[in-house]
């Protein structure tokens, strides 16, 4: 059995630059193959995220979907989420079972986790 989180987006090209630029997400194909795109699936390391058009999707209507994202440096990523049109909701915190994690919004205002490992004294493991 696989399972494949799916986005609901008023805007396909917003949410595909965002997912693309900050997780180095790979577009793998369209729905319908030419224009106009109803769904676009993506890979992200070993997972998959499907992004589909759905004009009447509200944004910024949080508990949607939450998608957690394993980084090498969640600090480092954490200047590029506004740039690509998401924000962050506050400063990255280290936890005491072994992650730093910040959480941030994406364009449309799904709750994104973006997870380090580090040891449990917060330092890089």
């Amino acid at each position: 059995m696989t399972i494949q989180p799916i986005i609901n987006t008023p805007d396909l090209d917003r949410m595909l630059n965002f997912y693309t630029t900050l997780f180095g997400a790979v577009e793998k194909f369209r729905i319908p193959d030419g224009e106009p795109t109803f769904f676009i699936g993506l890979q992200v390391g070993d997972a998959e995220l499907g992004l589909v058009i759905d004009r009447d999707a509200e944004a910024g209507t949080t508990g949607r979907v939450l998608l957690s994202f394993d980084v090498e440096n969640v600090d480092a990523l954490l200047d590029q989420v506004a740039e690509l049109g998401g924000r962050v909701q506050g400063p990255p915190n280290d936890m005491p079972w072994g992650q730093r994690v910040a959480h941030v919004f994406d364009p449309d205002g799904n709750a994104v986790n973006l997870t380090q490992q580090v040891t449990p004294g917060g330092g890089e493991g």
